[in-house]
Parts: C-alpha cells; structure tokens; sequence
C-alpha cells in the first residue's frame, strides 16, 4: 500500500479577480521516499498546487493533508510546515533576499533562533555540499542564473525538509547546469527528501523520476510509474508533453533486439547501451 507524505483531496481554488478556478477538484498523493515529476502545459495549476503545498494559500473547497493530518493554518503550525516541506519557486529572484550568498542560506535558520554557532556551522555544511564555499561573502547580483538556482535550493535544503517542491528548476538552463541539477536532487534524495519536480520535460521526467504526475486544467489525469505512463501517449500528446525520445528510440529497434535486451523501455540512452551491448535487462 502506497503511503502518501502529502496529499491533496478535491481541491479547488480560484485566485481573486481571475477568470475562473485554477484547481478544479484536484486529488493527488505524492508517495513517501520516491523521486517524483509533475507534468502539464503551462496554466494547469502546478504552481498553485505547489503554493498549497507548504501552506502558502489555504483550499477554498478541499483539503490538504500531510502524512494523513489536516493542514492547520494557524501560525505556528504554517511555521512548521515551512520547515518540513521545502518549496524553490521557478525564478530565483523572487526567493533570495539578503545581500550575499551566506546571509541568504543562513535566513531561514535565523528565523527559527537558532544559536549563531549552529547557524554557522549548517550554513558551512551547506555552502560545501552544494560547492558554494568560495561564493559565501559574494553579493547576489554577481550570481549567474544557475548559481543563484543552486543557492535557493541551498537555502532551502539547510533547514532539512522531509519533501522539496522545485517549480520548472531546469528552466533556462543548459544540458550542463540541468544534469548538475539532477546529481544535486539524486544526492537529496539520496539523503532522505522526497522530492517532486514540476517540469514541462517528458524525457527529464522519465529518466530522472520514479513516480510521474500529469495535470490538465486543474485536475489530476494520471499518476504512476514512468512504465506505465507509456500506456498514455494519446493523452500526453494531447497535451503536447508527447512521449520520451528513448522510448521512440526503442520502438524504432528491431524486434529481435528488443527481446533479446528485455522488454522493458530503457530509461536513459546509456542504459540502453547496456542493454544492447549486453543483452541484459537492467533493474531500474
């Protein structure tokens, strides 16, 4: 049975003086433990899902629950939901808030009163983790796109969340900075996160995650494992997410050769190398 750390039940919401409702009964589980992906074309309500996440905006029909409890949403109880689920919004700029880079990790701990020698120390561990050390005294300003992308995430991780919602975090980055990107969320993960990532990137979705999420229109239309999201190509190509390039790539191999390497599609090109070269079927 799937235990669900955060889970969303008929939610509605619709921003004042907009055009209609952005979450229009949405149920969705994010599974304890996994690597998950949101997928949905731009205004399906990711964003808006992502602010109720951690409490941010409130349900006006629904609910929200983590670990099987109703959000409360009073103050100190949204406090501590700050700290338990970790959100990085797609622009940067709009989380980072102090002069340097070590200022700007060190905010959150700040927040909770923590003594100044633990602060120092966790933004030290930080600050080396996400290979920022050398930056800690630089202005922000002087950060490129991808710099100040890893320092909103660093100022995130160093209050040790249970479960990290990233918006778009591949966004504009190039080939180099997004496969960086996914070594910095498998290392996370690998600690302990749960991690759900909104991404408009079908082969970044299926390569990277364990769990996929699609949304339309304010509504959950699949969830599952990326095997099984495969079995949905109408629908992803009909909401122009289409299907991974590996699994085209497979499709157009011959027979023989898929049979001989497994059935199962492969879920990167390298292990798709391997499968070939050696006629084994890797366990993912």
């Amino acid at each position: 049975m799937t235990s669900w750390l955060l889970e969303f039940a008929d939610v509605h919401y619709a921003y004042p003086g907009g055009r209609g409702p952005v979450l229009r009964g949405l149920s969705l589980g994010i599974p304890e433990g996994k690597k998950c992906a949101l997928l949905g074309r731009n205004g399906c309500g990711k964003s808006t899902l992502f602010l109720h996440g951690n409490g941010i905006i409130q349900p006006q029909q629904g609910q929200v629950s983590w670990k099987g409890t109703p959000l409360s949403y009073k103050r100190a109880a949204l406090q501590e939901m700050t700290q338990k689920v970790g959100l990085v919004f797609q622009d940067p700029e709009h989380q980072l808030i102090a002069s340097t880079v070590a200022e700007d990790v060190s905010y959150g701990l700040c927040n909770r009163n923590l003594p100044a020698d633990v602060i120092r120390q966790k933004v030290q561990a930080i600050l080396q983790a996400f290979g920022m050390t050398e930056l800690a005294d630089v202005p922000i300003h002087h950060l490129s796109l991808g710099q100040k992308r890893r320092l909103a995430l660093a100022g995130v991780m160093v209050l040790e969340p249970e479960l990290l919602l990233l918006d778009e975090p591949t966004a504009y980055l190039d080939r180099y900075q997004t496969r960086n990107l996914l070594r910095e969320l498998d290392a996370i993960h690998q600690n302990g996160t749960t991690v759900l990532m909104a991404t408009h990137d079908m082969d970044i979705a299926f390569e990277w995650a364990e769990w996929i999420c699609v949304m339309d229109a304010g509504k959950l239309v699949f969830a599952g494992e990326p095997q099984e999201a495969l079995a949905q190509r109408e629908l992803l190509e009909s909401l122009h997410l289409g299907m991974p390039l590996i699994a085209d790539v497979w499709e157009a191999l011959p027979q023989e050769w898929r049979q001989e390497a497994g059935e199962r599609v492969p879920c990167s090109l390298e292990e798709l190398k391997k499968r070939l070269l050696t006629g084994q079927v890797a366990v993912r």
